[in-house]
């Protein structure tokens, strides 16, 4: 059977609702993404995302599972190139473009803010679309800042166990199941990458990044990172441990470009030659 295919699958199916007492509100705790389907689910219940199920072991000795799992992951392969293909399209007229990572915690009216949402502005003067995960904090205020310049303000948003709304600031929005189609469209629309502070998610797409960059998958692909008190004790720490151990090379902490201010780092884009 295809996975998802039927409204009965317990893969995708969120436990049944009994309820329609609450309004619905943009942030509600109950809606649930899945892919590009979006429903609602009893409060507290858990709906596994798709990476999970992708990922999960599965024991090659219980014949039963095993050949469950097959003629699963054989579907999974279509419902995989069906997100590439709509992120492609959904893409395909994005022109120049930074994307911007940062924590989903920052909260409205806050220095932190205010500084990504002050970047989204900067970069729309500069005819750039900002991209970034579509979620709240850092993501929503990158955006907002773009969106009231006039700008592309794109969300790729995932799904995840606990739901990330998109935020309302939106000219384009998409969300994805898989992990690594959603890095796919980050890297493959953008010129540069720009990081304020956050936490793990936003190291993983740093660090990818760098990789990319550093194995020449990308060329001519500024990273930049606002914040020198945030992120100056994470490049010492490559310094000193990681250079001085002679595992990365003394041009590998070039990759990187540390600024303090949303001004420094749109400078830095602008000079990389990008265009």
């Amino acid at each position: 059977m295809n996975e998802g295919s039927s409204p009965a699958s317990p893969e995708t199916t969120p436990a049944a609702v009994s309820w329609r007492s609450k309004t619905p509100t943009p942030d509600d705790p109950c809606v649930r993404n899945l892919g590009p389907v979006q429903v609602r689910v009893e409060e507290g219940a858990e709906v596994a995302p798709a990476d999970r199920r992708l990922l999960e072991w599965v024991d090659p000795r219980d014949p039963d599972r095993a050949d469950r799992r097959m003629v699963r992951d054989s579907w999974r392969v279509l419902r995989i190139q069906s997100e590439f293909v709509a992120g492609f399209d959904a893409m395909e007229n994005v022109a120049e473009a930074v994307t911007v990572f940062g924590s989903a915690r920052v909260k409205e009216r806050t220095p932190e803010y205010e500084t990504a949402r002050e970047l989204g502005r900067l970069l729309a003067h500069e005819n750039f679309a900002v991209i970034t995960g579509g979620g709240p904090g850092v993501m929503e205020a990158s955006n907002r800042g773009a969106y009231e310049a006039g700008a592309e303000s794109i969300g790729l948003n995932i799904e995840l166990p606990f739901e990330q709304h998109s935020n309302p600031w939106l000219t384009l929005s998409m969300n994805f199941r898989y992990f690594f189609v959603r890095k796919t469209m980050f890297v493959k629309y953008a010129q540069a990458f720009i990081c304020l502070p956050g936490g793990v998610g936003t190291l993983d797409e740093l660090f990818e990044a760098v990789t990319l960059v550093q194995t020449g998958k990308v060329t001519r692909f500024p990273i930049v990172l606002i914040g020198k008190a945030h992120w100056g004790p994470l490049l010492d720490w490559l310094r000193d441990s990681l250079l001085e151990a002679q595992m990365i090379s003394p041009e590998d902490m070039g990759l990187v470009t540390l600024v303090d201010t949303p001004e420094e780092a749109v400078d830095v884009v602008r000079a990389s030659g990008i265009r």
